[in-house]
């Protein structure tokens, strides 16, 4: 993996303002935020995309990421936030370590806009497509 500017955070050769930290994840303030409260969630182990990360560190991710939440929520008084997390460039990653965004959303409509162009699913290529995706995920 390219060095990136999360892992000089993370050695802290660039300062931050650091929320929470443990052996394997660290959450600080965006420095370019959607709105007051945006923070990020990123993973000391270096990785691209989620798909690259170890089990253990992807658990610690999950352990922290529901507790970071309640605390935007609370700190920030919104009731609604997006989480987000792009793996590549085509998903509009930037810095490609892994992170998640905590975005908080307030009623004036700061925060995350999107927009999202869903279509059908057909039923046979679902069965098809779900049955594929188990097979992979045991092997």
């Amino acid at each position: 993996m390219s060095e990136t500017v999360f892992s000089k955070i993370i050695r802290g050769e660039i300062p931050c303002h650091r929320i929470y930290e443990d052996e394997h994840v660290l959450a600080f303030l965006d420095v370019g935020p959607l709105s007051p409260g945006h923070a990020l969630l990123i993973p000391k182990e270096p990785a691209e995309t989620l798909d690259q990360l170890s089990d253990e560190a992807g658990a610690a991710l999950g352990r922290v990421l529901p507790r970071l939440c309640r605390a935007v929520r609370e700190v920030t008084g919104v009731s609604a936030y997006n989480v987000l997390q792009n793996n590549g460039r085509e998903a509009h990653q930037a810095v490609f370590h892994v992170h998640f965004h905590i975005i908080p959303r307030y009623p004036d409509g700061r925060g995350l806009g999107i927009g999202w162009e869903a279509s059908g699913l057909d039923p046979a290529e679902g069965r098809e497509l779900a049955r594929r995706l188990a097979a992979a995920m045991e092997g």
